[in-house]
């Protein structure tokens, strides 16, 4: 039951994060129209089941005209908004009031802002509590999203394919798009044929989905079950099944080791976690999948 969809703004971001899933960064350009905005939010009416629209990215504030427009437009037809930001442009609360009163006026319900070191909030950064005060101030329901550092401890309790005593991964961060890259290094690793089941994500019946400005609908960051400039998205959603899928059938089924048996891919001997691993295979499968495995942006190729 298709509960919420999220609009990727656009993958440009004022920072280039090494933990970031999506590869953001501030090279990249690109961005929804208007029009392409309310043509999927006509679709998710249609889908019937969907309550939520956010709007993220990158950064959904470098484009703020869209941003208020698409918040307005999504409160017209009856959801729920909701913003995720890096609150750059929260220098102090009574500013940051100004930015967020008129998305409030628009239909804005929710803002959840980055506010931790790997965020590139540290160093004394006040701009997420700039942002966080002037939400309070306003009435606006806001959180906190705090990703912690990996790092690794020893298990004193015995985890699913690991034996007490052994290291495990402490933290939050997920290993997949520029963290698989940046991240792992040092950190303890397992056989890849341990990672044999999916749990990070619900593939066999999502209650959210990513839309990008590429038109891609996203399960899982660079996983798509097809495009919106192509098929309807209230069509996607209706005919997508899982076990047609070629290849979420296989991380349902096995995994990413199961993923990566089925197409042969040459894989390294370990890997963090199942992320880790299913985001490297994937990467390799691109031209095999590009209907599938797609941005190449989510995968640092471009």
């Amino acid at each position: 039951m298709l509960k919420g969809i999220h609009f990727l703004l656009t993958y440009r971001c004022t920072n280039e994060c090494d933990h970031c899933f999506l590869y953001c960064s501030p090279g990249l350009s690109g961005t929804f129209s208007i029009s392409q905005v309310e043509q999927a939010l006509n679709e998710a009416q249609k889908i019937g089941t969907v309550t939520q629209i956010y709007y993220e990215g990158g950064e959904p504030f470098l484009y703020y005209p869209l941003l208020l427009a698409g918040v307005r437009a999504a409160h017209e037809r009856g959801f729920e908004v909701g913003i995720v930001t890096n609150s750059y442009w929260a220098v102090n609360p009574t500013d940051a009031e100004m930015w967020l009163k008129s998305l409030i006026d628009a239909g804005l319900t929710d803002l959840s802002v980055s506010d931790d070191p790997l965020h590139s909030c540290d160093n004394g950064d006040e701009k997420p509590g700039n942002a966080v005060t002037a939400a309070e101030r306003l009435g606006l329901s806001v959180s906190s999203i705090c990703i912690e550092k990996p790092s690794f401890k020893t298990n004193q309790d015995e985890a699913v394919g690991q034996e007490k005593g052994e290291p495990v991964i402490g933290g939050s961060t997920c290993f997949k798009g520029r963290a698989a890259d940046k991240l792992t290094e040092g950190l303890p690793t397992r056989s890849w044929r341990n990672f044999n089941s999916c749990d990070r994500e619900e593939l066999v019946n999502p209650g959210r989905v990513h839309i990008d400005p590429f038109g891609n609908v996203h399960l899982c960051q660079g996983l798509s079950i097809g495009n919106i400039q192509a098929t309807p998205l209230s069509e996607l959603i209706r005919d997508y099944d899982a076990k047609k899928h070629p290849v979420c059938k296989h991380l349902i089924e096995g995994g990413p080791a199961q993923l990566a048996t089925a197409f042969n891919v040459d894989v390294d001997d370990e890997y963090v976690d199942e992320c880790h691993l299913c985001f490297n295979v994937r990467r390799k499968l691109i031209d095999r999948f590009p209907q599938y495995l797609a941005p190449g942006v989510v995968y640092g190729l471009i």
